[in-house]
Formats: C-alpha cells, structure tokens, sequence
C-alpha cells in the first residue's frame, strides 16, 4: 500500500503545479509591461484582470495536460532527471495548445514575448517547485518519516546490491529492517517479531532458487499481512497483469498492484466519498430523524447500535485490518446481540461461512424489521463514510470475531475500506454464499474505477427496493 505521505505529496502537487504555472504568467507580464518598456515599448496594454483571468483558465487546462503526461503519478522512486524532461515535455505542449488557440483568436494575445516567456518561466517555476518537494520529501526520508520498511528474502549478489543501495542512498525512501535467505517457519516468526518491534511494508524476493510453491506461499502471506510484495523480475513464474516496474541498483524490481486504489485513485474515491456523502446526509437528514422517533416511540433503549451487551464499544473491522468504532441505527432489543452465538447458534444458515445470519430473528423490534428491509438501519454509516472510517462503495464491514475465521485468501478484502455497498450487495445480497461474496468483492478491488463505483451506488437503490439483484 502507498503510504499516506506519499498520497500527500502527490496531492500537493497539483495545487503547488498551479500556484507555479500563475507565478510564471504574472512574472511574465510585470516583465513586459513594467520591467522592459524602456527596452521595448508597450504599443497595446493589456488589462491585469483580463490577463489574469485567462491565465487562471490557461493554467487550469495545463493541468490536464500535466496529469496526462503522468507528472501526478504516485511513485516513490522517480528519476529528476525523468520527471524535468516530462515538465519540458508537458509544458512544451501546454504552449504549442495556447500557439494555436491564439491563431484562432488573435485579439487575446498582443504579445509574442508574454508567449516565450510564459512557456520558459512555467518549464523554470515547475521544476523548482518539483526540486523542492523532492528535497523535502528527501529530507524527511532521512529523519526516517515516511520511509518504507523493507524485509528482502534472497542469498544472491543481487541482494546485497539492492541493500547497499538503499544504504548509500536514504533519500529513495527504503530502510532495510530485515534480510533473510529463505521463507520458512522459523522466518515466519521472526518476521512476526520485527513486525512487533520496526513495522514492516513490504518484502523484496530476489532468491531465484525459491520453488514456485514457496514463492506463492509468501505472496499468500504478504497479502494476509497487508504490505507490498515486490521481486526481482525473472523470479516470479505466476502471472500478473497489474504490474510497476522500477529499478534498484540497476537490477529491475517488479511491484504486484493490488488494486488502482492504491495511488491516485485511493485521492480520487476519498474525495468522492466526501461530497456525495455530505449531499446524501443532507438528502436523507428527514429520513434518519424520522427513523430516530419511529425507534424511540417502539421500543425502549438507545437510538443507535454502538456497544455490545458488555457494555464495550462495537467495533468492526477496516483497510488494512485496523479496528474502528462503528454504530447504526438500533433494530433490535436491548442486550441481546450475543445471542446469536449461545441460544440462536443453531439457527444460523450461514454455517457455510464465518458469518452468522438468523432467519425471522427473534431478536429485532418491529421497527427494526422494517428498517432492515430498507437499509434504513445502515444509513447513519454515512457519517463514517465522511469521516473516513467507510466508504460509500466497498466490501461489507467485517466483524471481528468473522475475521478471525478467515482463511488466507479471505483476508484480500481488508485491502481497502468496507463499503455501505459493494459489488456483492447488488449481485445477491443475502443469497450468495461467502465465498461467491468474496470472489466478487476481490474482483472489485482489483478492477476498482469511479464508473463502476457510480453503477454500483445506483444499482443499490434498485436492488433495496424490490430486492432484485443482477441477473
């Protein structure tokens, strides 16, 4: 997974992109209608607003181009010299785009000078906004912030000069926490250890003599843990196609991508999240404050579902199997939530799977039964969503004592936030067995897009109504 200083830095850069794109345009323009008329008299003024308003619209349609050309792309280990040529490259383009808008429309410009000197000033602003952030980001990678952690499993040269690299050079991001020869059980636990006392992000495999058994064995168990798993090209035989290739020492180091969430679009859904959440709150406000009458007028007890019969606070479980405090509209009795796993064991019809699900549950109020027919229940997850605790699209949120039941190829779905719907909520909902859920809820997060996250969020409406599912 990307680490979240990474997300923040490549986040800046668009703000930081404009705020040097409009610095070129203004110093372009105080050079030639203030700085150089004795040189070159000004024939033709051109207003300040009018030149700024079209410099912000200018700048604007530039970062298109900029994100096109792959200069927002989260990678932790970009060349300078790769990243300066595509902002050539970019803003080359950007000005030949304004070359033939202007033949066009030749009353916006009246100078060929504000042209070249934009086009030289924004190659010059970027680069030094971009020089900066790779120092700071250099900088903060030697005080040991936001640096990756590194396990490598190999007993070739070629590991030691992957190691030595990221010893000669912390400015890449790498600190190398452990290194072992093979991936065995005594590996396993020590592994555990230095997860315990460093932390670990992800594990390098450049031992070319690993069996095939082994080497999935270890990509089972990096993805069961939730980091990064990464090889050196000609060591893995199993088939990829979501892959980033980087290099090390000049040895090719290939990344398995779990999913396109991780990167630009984890920025993209978590922006989604927050504005259609936020107008879904606003659209549902009367439906949740009718909820929370009809609830207190039916039964006595709280409102909301927040804590166990014990009095602890409920919790489910998120990305990356983090804890987090989860609450919904009340729908049952109070003080009866563990009785699915005493009195109404027997009556669970999930025994197929680590969920337990009760049919004609004797437990829920008769509000609550209408509540739950409509989802209404779940609505108040829209405050988690905002918070970031949820989002609107993803896998179901996993109870703990569920997840203790997985197996390793189960654990996939805590790749990414639980969702208030999901590809398996409108292909099945309660009919699907776990491992169909699953299946399709790996799918997602693999194919992850803001498309298919839009048909999902209006399939589910549909799919509550009248509770048909696709076919």
């Amino acid at each position: 997974m990307m680490k979240k200083s990474e997300l923040i830095f490549s986040a800046i850069l668009v703000p930081l992109d404009f705020l040097m794109l409009i610095a070129a345009a203004l110093v372009a323009y105080f050079l030639r209608f203030s700085a150089l008329t004795d040189i070159r008299p000004v024939i033709l003024e051109w207003p300040f607003q009018e030149y700024l308003n079209l410099s912000l619209l200018i700048a604007v349609f530039w970062l298109v181009i900029f994100a096109l050309a792959g200069l927002f792309s989260i990678s932790s280990n970009k060349r300078l010299v790769d990243e300066l040529t595509r902002v050539f490259l970019a803003c080359s383009t950007g000005i030949m785009a304004v070359i033939i808008f202007v033949f066009f429309k030749r009353e916006l410009l009246t100078s060929r000078f504000i042209i070249l000197a934009v086009w030289g000033l924004s190659i010059v602003t970027i680069s030094l906004g971009r020089m900066l952030m790779r120092a700071i980001r250099h900088f903060l990678f030697k005080k040991g912030i936001g640096v990756h952690r590194v396990v490598m499993i190999g007993n070739e040269k070629t590991t030691d000069n992957i190691i030595a690299a990221m010893h000669r050079k912390p400015g890449m991001g790498f600190k190398i926490v452990g290194k072992f020869n093979d991936f065995t059980d005594s590996v396993k636990e020590q592994l555990k250890e230095i997860e315990e006392r460093k932390g670990v992000d992800e594990i390098i495999l450049s031992n070319p003599s690993l069996s095939r058994d082994k080497t999935l064995e270890l990509l089972d168990y990096v993805n069961a843990k939730h980091w990064v798993f990464k090889y050196a090209a000609d060591m893995l035989e199993a088939q990829s196609t979501n892959l980033e290739v980087n290099t090390i020492a000049g040895i090719p180091i290939v990344e398995i991508k779990k999913t396109p969430l991780d990167g630009w679009g984890k920025i993209v859904k978590r922006a989604f999240d927050i504005i259609v959440s936020s107008l879904i709150i606003i659209l549902t406000s009367p439906i949740m404050l009718l909820t929370v009458l009809m609830i207190k007028l039916d039964s006595r007890g709280p409102i909301f579902f927040s804590r166990l019969d014990d009095g602890a606070c409920l919790r489910r479980v998120g990305e990356k199997g983090k804890l987090f405090r989860y609450f919904k509209f009340r729908s049952m009795k109070p003080g009866v939530d563990s009785l699915r796993y005493t009195k109404l064991a027997e009556e669970n019809f999930r025994k197929d799977s680590p969920m337990v699900k009760i049919k004609n549950d004797p437990r829920v109020t008769r509000v609550g039964r209408f509540i739950r027919r409509f989802s209404i229940d779940e609505l108040v997850e829209l405050f988690l969503v905002f918070r970031g605790k949820m989002s609107l699209v993803g896998p179901r949120p996993h109870l703990p004592e569920e997840v203790d039941r997985y197996q390793k190829h189960h654990q996939r779905v805590l790749d990414v936030k639980p969702g208030m719907t999901g590809l398996a909520q409108i292909s099945g909902r309660s009919d699907l067995n776990f491992e169909e859920e699953i299946k399709l809820d790996t799918y997602y997060i693999e194919n992850w897009s803001l498309k298919l996250d839009l048909q999902i969020l209006f399939k589910t409406p549909w799919v509550v109504l009248t509770r048909k599912t696709n076919d």
